[in-house]
């Protein structure tokens, strides 16, 4: 004989079983998966004075007033206002903004694809 609400029960476990999966991530992981190196990511935002504009958690001197502060960007849901947050958008962002939106306050950078994704992973572990 079947218990009445046994699968809801069941389905309960099971959904906060799935919500208990992730507690056990180091704090401060990426949320994304990038295939960039965030301890590389840090020092190409300082070779490039990303902090001359933005206000960039962890990077010493980053306290620029022109561009948005880039604390918790992981958390975000857009790229510039304008893009999906994923690897790929951001990576784009990065490296050709003005292709994205013309005429936007920030400059193309000429960063290389690996030096995007390593950007973009920095900016991943800001949660």
């Amino acid at each position: 004989m079947r218990t009445p609400g046994l699968g809801w029960r069941a389905l309960a476990i099971f959904a906060g079983a799935l919500l208990m999966a992730g507690c056990g991530q180091q704090a401060g992981a990426p949320h994304w998966k990038t295939g960039g190196d965030p301890h590389q990511g840090a020092v190409v935002i300082i070779r490039e004075s990303c902090g001359a504009c933005h206000v960039i958690p962890g990077v010493q001197l980053a306290n620029g007033q022109v561009g948005p502060p880039l604390s918790h960007f992981a958390e975000r849901t857009m790229v510039a206002g304008v893009l999906p947050n994923t690897p790929p958008n951001l990576e784009r962002w990065l490296q050709t903004p003005q292709a994205v939106t013309p005429g936007n306050a920030m400059p193309n950078s000429g960063l290389t694809d690996t030096q995007a994704r390593d950007v973009a992973a920095y900016l991943y572990t800001l949660r």
